[in-house]
């Protein structure tokens, strides 16, 4: 008996590519295979009708905390990767801060077989740069990339690597394949017991200061390394007008450097700490007004490379105590692209094509990651995020998929919604629902 596979044939009819022009877009088996207008819809085709919304290439987040091994009490890559596909992303950069640790071959491969088998959205592991992300020894760099998982990116995230050798190290370790070493730019000493930004609402509440320069001079020191050794250095969730400045020097010698800015940063402010509400409790802080603004201009100029989610699911318990004992971190990926339409579409600063290099093109570009970050073009792999832009909506964190709920969005009306979301042209979600 001779088996037969059936190929999947979706017909998108009047989506605005990149925003632009209505046009068909058919999607056969995992590839585009037409873009145009008046296409016909193939025998036994689905066709969604898609006047008025926007189609993007699928996103890619550098920056999701999946929290398994160790802590699926938070998210499992299952539960994560439903939330990455309810988003419209369709590959994400699971962290390494894990339990185990991922600095080893086999706790990356694990991390990756496991997105693998979820099916929602491609899962590549970030290694630790440094053994149980402690900053004494590098871990395993040339393991992880020679896996199955083939780790380009590596991250102590969560922990900064401040010891100048070591940083430099790693960043002549992973030239030699082209790697990349993601900072979390934080400097350990300058910010022990730190609650929120230094600034003027941490002096009236007397609340431990994180001084801007924390984060600014780890930055100055790894370009400064990354230009050294001739090799890539991606800034983790700048969050500093100071930090900007730096970059943009840095960018404007020609050095290596990429840098990344959260949802959250770039519409929040310090002010909110006020209600000593713990879901405004987040690394690096939320800061001023001043520095959102600065953060939007620098995404808006290319300074700022990408816009990446710091998904960061913590349990109920962990969020919902005293300010002090509160864990940092907050979930993005199911609001990421609808804070963005708020903060750079709907205010004029970005286009949805700019959207499309900020949160497609360049993140797959600096993790290198084949397959995503392609065009919408006839012969492309099917990787596509339909929105709604007209949509409008109060977020409800008991209807998110993700096992945690610590946003800090809840009950703001927020624009956009992501209707149909596809990984190789299969749908993942389908009507805001996953399939």
């Amino acid at each position: 008996m001779t088996e037969t596979t059936t190929t999947t044939v979706t017909l998108l009819r009047g989506a605005k590519i990149l925003g632009g022009e209505p046009a068909d877009v058919l999607i056969e088996g995992e590839t585009v295979t037409a873009v145009g207008t008046g296409l016909e819809a193939p025998q036994g085709a689905t066709v969604i009708e898609a006047e008025g919304r926007v189609l993007l290439p699928g996103l890619v987040d550098l920056h999701t905390h999946l929290r398994e091994p160790g802590r699926e009490d938070s998210e499992t890559v299952l539960t994560g990767t439903r939330a990455a596909a309810m988003g419209g992303y369709t590959a994400v950069h699971a962290m390494a801060n894990t339990f185990p640790v991922a600095d080893t071959a086999g706790v990356v491969e694990q991390v990756w077989r496991l997105g693998k088998e979820s099916g929602y959205c491609d899962v590549q592991p970030v290694g630790a740069v440094t053994v149980g992300l402690e900053g004494r020894k590098l871990a395993e760099l040339g393991a992880m990339h020679d896996s199955a998982a083939g780790v380009r990116v590596f991250s102590d995230d969560g922990k900064c690597v401040d010891d100048a050798v070591i940083m430099r190290r790693a960043l002549e370790y992973v030239k030699a394949f082209d790697g990349v070493i993601a900072q979390h730019a934080q400097e350990p000493r300058l910010t022990e017991g730190a609650q929120m930004n230094e600034g003027l609402v941490s002096a009236e509440l007397g609340l431990a200061g994180w001084p801007a320069v924390a984060e600014e001079s780890i930055i100055a020191r790894d370009v400064l390394l990354a230009a050294h050794v001739g090799s890539r250095v991606h800034i983790c969730h700048l969050s500093t007008a100071g930090s900007v400045e730096i970059v943009r020097w840095a960018k404007s010698k020609g050095w290596n450097v990429t840098a990344e800015v959260t949802p959250h940063h770039l519409l929040l402010t310090d002010e909110l700490v006020r209600s000593y509400d713990p879901v405004y409790k987040v690394n690096p802080p939320l800061r001023t007004e001043a520095d959102v603004l600065a953060l939007r201009e620098a995404l808006a100029d290319g300074t700022i490379d990408c816009v990446a989610t710091d998904h960061a699911p913590h349990p109920h318990e962990d969020k919902d105590c005293e300010w002090g004992a509160a864990a940092m971190g907050m979930v993005g990926l199911e609001t990421a692209l609808s804070v963005v339409q708020h903060t750079m579409v709907d205010t004029g600063l970005l286009d949805w094509a700019q959207i499309a290099d900020r949160m497609s093109f360049r993140p797959a570009a600096i993790g290198r990651l084949a397959g995503h970050g392609r065009p919408i073009a006839a012969g492309e792999p099917a990787n596509l995020t339909l929105l709604d832009p007209a949509y409008r909506g109060e977020v409800n964190p008991a209807e998110f998929v993700s096992r945690s709920r610590n946003t800090p969005y809840r009950g703001l009306e927020l624009p956009g919604r992501v209707t149909h979301t596809f990984l190789r042209g299969r749908a993942t979600v389908v009507d805001g629902k996953l399939t």
